[in-house]
């Protein structure tokens, strides 16, 4: 079953924001990560200019958890781009 884009963008604001509030993830919720933000941009999708900027910062920040050396560095080190980027999917 495929998701529509609203479902894609709830699942992704869930990921960004328990890995905020956690301040812990996982790799392979780095790599679901990845891949909504792909089939979103694939898809042509998504409407707000806003979002549509921060999907590759978003993809990236994915890309690099997947890698990093302590996962939970990286996100701590990006806690105010995953709140930011929560508000801009929540208010989009």
């Amino acid at each position: 079953m495929s998701l529509d884009v609203n479902n894609q963008l709830s699942l992704l604001s869930d990921l960004l924001s328990e890995q905020s509030e956690d301040c812990c993830g996982s790799v392979s919720e780095c790599q679901q990560i990845k891949r909504l933000v792909q089939s979103m941009m694939a898809n042509n999708s998504i409407e707000s200019q806003e979002l549509l900027q921060l999907l590759p910062e978003i993809y990236n920040y994915g890309r690099q958890g997947e890698i990093a050396q302590n996962l939970n560095e990286h996100i701590n080190t990006n806690q105010s781009n995953l709140q930011n980027w929560v508000n801009a999917i929540e208010y989009q």
